[in-house]
Order: C-alpha cells, then sequence, then structure tokens
C-alpha cells in the first residue's frame, strides 16, 4: 500500500489535523530573505557588473559582457523550427485556445452621464512592459511561457522580457520555441533573485518593466515579495495542490493519477481527495499504491502523497464542499455525477474542474484559462493571472460648470470637516 493518510470530519480533532495539514503559507526563511536582499541591493548599485558575477557565481558561465546574457531572436526561431510536428501542433493548438480565452477577459471602458450632465467613466489602458520569469536548465516548461505571454499581447502590452536561467549554459529549446510562438520581445538568460532585481531596477542591459509574472523558487520568490512596490507582480506562489471531490461513480485509477498530477511537481506539493464513501476512498487508495509504481517521478509522488497528500471523508458532498472552501485549493476537481449543482456551493477555488471527463491536466496545457493560480488558500482573495493584470484602469471624471457647481458644495463641506482648507477653497472656486 502506499502511504497516505485517512482523515474523518467526524472525528473529534478533524479541524486541527486539516490545519496542520494546510500550515504551509510561502513566507520566506530570515536566511533566504537575507541573501534575497543582498543581491537586489547589489543589482541596484552595480547593474551588469553584478549580473556578470552573479551568473558566474549561481549559473556557473564566465561571460565577458552582459551583452552575452541576451538570446538572438535567430535562436528562438531556429528552436521552433528544430521541434518535431507533432509538438509544434501541440504548441500551437494551446497557443490559441489560451488566446482565445484571454480575449474574452479584456477589460473595457466605459462613459456615462450623471444627473448633473457630468461625464463619468474609466479608461484601460495595456501596461508598457513587463517581464515574465520562466524556470530554466534541465526543467522545460513552455506551458508557462505560453500562459504568461499570451495574455499580456492580448492586453496589449507594448514590451514582453522574459528571463530564464541556463547554468552552465544549458537553455532548453522548446522554452525559446514557446517564446518565439508566444509573442516574446527579448530573452535574456539570467535567473533568480538577481533576474527579478534587474527587472524591477534596470541595468545597462535589462530595461526596467513595470510588472513581474511567472513562477520560481524560493529565492524568485522573495525577491519578488522585495520589488514589490518598485514594479507589480502577479503574486507569491506557493506549491502546487489540488483537491478532488469525488463520489462512488469515478474511476479509482483516475482519481489516482489526478492526484499525482500535482504530487509529482515536489514533495511540497498538496493532493487531497474528497468523498462521502468510505469504500471509494479504500479504492482510489489501492488504484495510488498500483499506479505510483508506473511513474518515473514515482519518488517524488511518494514523498509528496505520504507528507502533503490526504483522503478525507465526509458525510455527504454538501460537506464536501465546506471542506473545499476551507482548502481554498489552487485547482478543484468536481468529479461528481452533478458538477452544476456543486459550483454553486464552491466559494474559494483558483480554477474548477467540472465532471469527471476535466482532469485539471487540461487546465495545465490546453484548456484555455491561465494555469497561473492563487495558492497557499489564496484563492480565499485571489484570482487567477489573466489579461485584467496587464491592464490599468484611469478614473474618468468631466464636469459642465453648472455641473460643478453642486459638486463644489458637497466637496466643500466635507473638506471643512476634513479640516483640508485648500482642498475646500479649490472646490468652492468652481461655485
Amino acid at each position: 500500500m502506499m502511504d497516505v493518510r485517512r482523515l474523518d470530519t467526524r472525528d473529534a480533532d478533524f479541524a486541527a489535523q486539516l490545519d496542520a495539514l494546510l500550515d504551509r503559507a510561502p513566507e520566506a526563511s530570515p536566511e533566504v530573505t537575507r541573501i534575497v536582499d543582498e543581491i537586489v541591493a547589489r543589482i541596484r548599485a552595480d547593474g551588469d557588473a553584478a549580473l556578470l558575477e552573479l551568473t558566474q557565481r549561481f549559473d556557473r558561465r564566465s561571460l565577458q559582457s552582459a551583452g552575452e546574457l541576451e538570446v538572438p531572436k535567430a535562436q528562438w526561431a531556429a528552436a521552433w523550427e528544430a521541434q518535431p510536428a507533432e509538438l509544434r501542433a501541440a504548441l500551437e493548438a494551446a497557443a490559441t485556445r489560451i488566446r482565445a480565452y484571454a480575449e474574452h477577459q479584456k477589460l473595457a471602458p466605459f462613459a456615462f452621464k450623471d444627473a448633473l450632465g457630468n461625464t463619468l467613466g474609466q479608461e484601460v489602458r495595456a501596461l508598457e512592459r513587463v517581464g515574465i520569469y520562466v524556470p530554466g536548465g534541465k526543467a522545460a516548461y513552455p506551458s508557462s511561457v505560453l500562459m504568461n505571454a499570451i495574455p499580456a499581447k492580448v492586453a496589449g502590452v507594448d514590451e514582453i522580457i522574459m528571463v530564464v536561467p541556463a547554468p552552465g549554459g544549458e537553455l532548453n529549446p522548446v522554452v525559446l520555441a514557446a517564446a518565439h510562438l508566444a509573442g516574446v520581445d527579448r530573452i535574456f538568460t539570467i535567473g533568480g533573485a538577481q533576474a527579478v532585481a534587474a527587472l524591477a531596477y534596470g541595468t545597462a542591459t535589462i530595461p526596467p518593466v513595470d510588472k513581474i509574472v511567472g513562477p520560481g523558487n524560493a529565492y524568485v520568490a522573495a525577491a519578488k515579495r522585495a520589488v514589490f512596490g518598485r514594479v507589480g507582480i502577479d503574486s507569491i506562489a506557493g506549491p502546487s495542490e489540488i483537491v478532488v471531490v469525488s463520489d462512488a461513480g469515478s474511476d479509482p485509477r483516475w482519481m489516482a493519477m489526478d492526484l499525482f498530477s500535482q504530487a509529482e511537481h515536489g514533495e511540497d506539493s498538496e493532493a487531497i481527495l474528497i468523498s462521502p464513501d468510505g469504500v471509494f476512498l479504500d479504492r482510489v487508495a489501492a488504484a495510488m499504491a498500483e499506479r505510483v509504481q508506473t511513474l518515473p517521478r514515482a519518488a517524488i509522488v511518494r514523498t509528496s502523497i505520504a507528507e502533503r497528500g490526504a483522503l478525507i471523508q465526509v458525510r455527504d458532498l454538501d460537506e464536501a464542499c465546506a471542506v473545499s472552501n476551507h482548502i481554498a485549493p489552487e485547482h478543484l476537481e468536481l468529479a461528481v455525477d452533478a458538477p452544476r449543482a456543486l459550483l454553486p456551493k464552491i466559494r474559494h477555488a483558483g480554477a474548477i474542474f467540472l465532471g469527471r471527463h476535466t482532469p485539471e491536466a487540461f487546465g495545465d496545457y490546453c484548456a484555455g484559462p491561465n494555469h497561473v493560480l492563487p495558492t497557499s488558500r489564496a484563492a480565499r482573495f485571489s484570482n487567477p493571472l489573466g489579461v485584467y493584470e496587464f491592464q490599468k484602469r484611469s478614473s474618468l471624471i468631466e464636469c459642465t460648470a453648472d455641473g460643478a457647481r453642486p459638486l463644489a458644495q458637497i466637496a466643500g463641506r466635507l473638506a471643512d470637516a476634513e479640516g483640508l482648507q485648500a482642498h475646500a477653497q479649490s472646490a468652492r472656486d468652481r461655485s
């Protein structure tokens, strides 16, 4: 059998056990924070010289100039052409679906006349320049390139700068191919906190951006936290998560692999199955023990499931929804006979997958909605990455002479109450 904890909502200490399992907020350790603060300070002070030194130290690359960090566009195009036709077709199909979904997310300007004849409204503008962080080295995440770059392009961002580490000079060609397809403008082979700092503050070689998006390790997350305010960020992402709510009608083998689809990301990933049927949970546990043996990353999956996985028995599907809402997962599968009936009861989830034929893996790659989602219970207050993250809104106020007079009286009185006489007089000048 496989080592996976069993929880039951009827146990007196269930809430304490669940909270202990969920206690993993993405807080940077003091040592990571210290190192990142030093790196950010170095980049601010020394720019390209610091980039070269840190690239040699962390990525084992000795470069003569910072200009060598940029990847020529011809290399991206060559990487695209070198991919097998089947992979190019899959990337193109995924990109088309992601773009089509993103088109529906665009914020729209509006304007209306108030009762006084004044015009009020909203203008929408795209960010000028954004930075995308992509993990590098042996890891290949072309899907992350598509999910981060395509919404920015749909939003109308002028320039997309991608950074990707190349430890030992190793740069994954599939990532370059995805950047070519997605419309990235420039790529620099830098990573870690130094890449985030360079994007935030700029150097002679790396242009400063307005917002930084994309996943990374603890040092990247700490650096994003450190530069927030100088630039915008998407989120501080934690380990991957999945919650599956299922009745007894699902295939236990499917459910086992759906849990593994997130567990294989890393030892700290979270995979939880909730069901009112204890016999079904037994069958899933048996399927997990069988199917884990087929996975190349079985050791990672076993550790993840043992440390962060759980099979939870509940009284009914209503209670399953309540438990899921408390978890507020990144990914939620509703593998039940009538998933739409449960949907109104779901309050907190980054992405919701309805029905037995909708695995989370579709969302990671090609369904269309973004796979950059809130983690560590942040779905209680946060959103998936989308076009709206790359747009900003400006309020519009245009008063006529007649429409200004009533507002002058209101604003004047409120300013008097706050003791701000210049405000009051500025308003009354229009009365």
